[in-house]
């Protein structure tokens, strides 16, 4: 049971923070916890990031989870030449990041604690942002922007960023229900005694995505928070490592059956401390997060795989009532939660795929319930899609089928809009601004604007040239923009279309590079996405790369079962 809210106040109370920090006021200093097991490639930049940090910074306290790779002695003689770096050595192996954590904490003497991960880094500066929030608005917890950097390409995107776009006091969570979406504890920074006063501590043991438990506990004690939109925290993200961090590796059921019982957990968590409408929003997370991201794989699993996330996915759903569902019957996650909890059996899992994507596409058939209600499918009429009809046209999951035919001279990309109970037809499709974003680092070639052609009664199309020689080398994500009429746009990606042959490289003659190879592909989200390769070189280079996957092939394996970095990220999120 958690203690009563120590800041009681009537909601909407999110200010921005106006007051100075105190004159001549002692700054209150952070103990870095940075926890490690068997990550020595690592885990020195960890700590010399946490250490960089400066005055702030009272103590570094690495916590070795009984690592056997070396570990414990570079951290020893990293401790040797500098006074505020401590090291503890676990005795036994947790088998998860919750207990060294745990230990960490229960170790530091600094007022505020923050948490660091053996193979991130924290941004300089990331200290003082957190502790000038935190004392100046005399809050329990403050947090900041993370940023996941997919390496080894260096991309960087911001998580949860509508949190943090200014300096903001919440007097309590339920301010921002928002917040249940920030899972992370290492983007934070939190009063030591507020921790040990409510006993907020993470699952023991072995115990996958712990975060979620602890932040919950954070919640429901109803701390004041401090939001900042500076950037503490860099999240590495290694894909292509040998051994994926717990949280990256979903290819067994496992994963998701403890991804599922700590949001079970977090909401049980939240829901006994009272905290009902942060409860509401951590399952709604649930449908629009976990359940969108899982369907966006759920293709490429085997048949065991398939069921037996589909049984476990609607056992959990089961718990759901009627106010869970709502306010929006029509967003993706929700469509995708009724589907999995109307069928017995794992089912329409292409177009389950492509609603679950970023933004989402509901692909044809369009079917229709004896009364002309608009529903799933003939074969699921309960789930109802009526709610689609009074939704903005700029909030649609509206479908656009692509074809991208390389050429000598002029490549072509086709497009075609559909209809979606009339809804399209009614705001006017007047024309399609495509452009291509590079996976690399987001810039964007090749933008064009074209009109869009009616194609019968149930469509619009359009033709866009593609310079394939200007986009030049790299992985090229589709973006398309419709604008309507009335003035509204909807941002989309467009589907890939499958025919036969579609998707297949092409050397294509060019007057700039002599030859280039370009193959047209789709994520893993179902989206069309565009690999180049120019000149003589490039095309060797893909061809060492194919005789390299060629020559690791094991019979029997499948291939689409782990599929690229590049072709895993898509338009999805992790």
């Amino acid at each position: 049971m958690h203690p009563a809210p120590r800041h009681p106040a009537p909601r909407d109370t999110a200010r921005r923070d106006p007051r100075p920090a105190p004159a001549g006021a002692p700054a209150p200093r952070v103990s870095v916890v940075v926890i490690g097991y068997n990550d020595r490639a690592h885990i020195a930049d960890a700590v010399r990031s946490a250490l960089a940090q400066g005055p702030a910074v009272a103590e570094v306290i690495a916590v070795d989870d009984c690592s056997t790779d070396g570990s414990a002695g570079l951290l020893a003689r990293l401790a040797s030449g500098e006074p505020r770096l401590r090291v503890v050595r676990r005795e036994t192996n947790s088998g998860g990041c919750g207990s060294p954590r745990n230990t960490g904490v229960d170790a530091a003497t600094a007022p505020y604690v923050m948490f660091l991960d053996s193979d991130d880094v924290l941004p300089p500066g990331a200290a003082d942002a957190l502790l000038s929030a935190a004392t100046r608005a005399d809050a329990e917890v403050a947090g900041g922007l993370c940023v996941r950097r997919e390496l080894p390409s260096g991309r960087e995107q911001p998580w949860q960023a509508p949190l943090y776009t200014a300096h903001t006091v919440l007097e309590r969570p339920a301010e921002r229900p928002r917040l249940v979406h920030d899972t992370l504890c290492v983007n934070k920074l939190y009063r030591t005694g507020f921790l040990r006063a409510h006993g907020i501590r993470f699952p023991e043991g072995r115990f996958l995505y712990e975060d979620f438990v602890f932040t919950a506990r954070v919640l429901a004690a109803s701390p004041r928070i401090a939001l900042v939109p500076d950037r503490v925290y860099v999240w590495q993200v290694r894909r292509s490592a040998e051994r994926l961090s717990l949280s990256l590796d979903r290819e067994h059921i496992a994963n998701w059956t403890a991804r599922v019982e700590a949001c079970a957990r977090a909401y049980d968590i939240l829901l006994g401390a009272g905290q009902r409408e942060l409860a509401r929003a951590a399952r709604a997370k649930f449908l629009d997060h976990e359940v969108r991201m899982y369907a966006r794989d759920l293709i490429l699993r085997d048949t065991p795989y398939q069921r037996a996330w589909w049984t476990h996915t609607r056992q959990y759903l089961a718990r759901y009532d009627a106010a869970d569902w709502e306010p929006d019957p029509a967003a993706p996650g929700r469509l995708l939660g009724r589907v999995v909890l109307a069928s017995p059996e794992p089912r329409d899992l292409p177009r389950l795929r492509e609603l679950a994507a970023r933004p989402a596409r509901l692909l044809p058939p369009y079917a229709r319930a004896a009364d002309g209600a608009p529903v799933w499918s003939p074969g699921l009429p309960e789930v109802s899609l009526a709610a689609l009809l009074a939704r903005p046209v700029a909030t649609l999951p509206l479908a656009v089928d692509a074809e991208l035919r390389p050429r000598a001279r002029a490549s072509l990309l086709r497009l075609r809009l559909h209809e979606l109970y009339g809804r399209v037809a009614g705001a006017g499709p007047r024309e399609v601004r495509a452009e291509w974003r590079a996976r690399e680092d987001g810039r964007t070639r090749g933008r064009a604007t074209v009109p869009l052609t009616p194609s019968g009664a149930d469509g619009w199309t359009a033709r866009v040239p593609v310079d394939l020689a200007g986009l030049g080398s790299g992985t090229w994500d589709l973006r398309l923009t419709l604008r309507f009429a009335d003035g509204a746009r909807r941002e989309v990606t467009a589907h890939a279309f499958t025919g036969a042959g579609r998707l297949r490289r092409h050397a294509v003659p060019s007057a700039v590079y002599g030859v280039l190879l370009a193959q047209p592909y789709a994520t893993h989200s179902g989206a069309l996405a565009l690999r180049v390769a120019t000149g003589p070189g490039g095309v060797l280079r893909v061809a060492r790369g194919r005789l390299r996957r060629l020559l690791h092939w094991e019979p029997g394996r499948p291939t689409n079962s782990r599929r690229t970095a590049d072709e895993r990220r898509g338009d999805g999120r992790t």
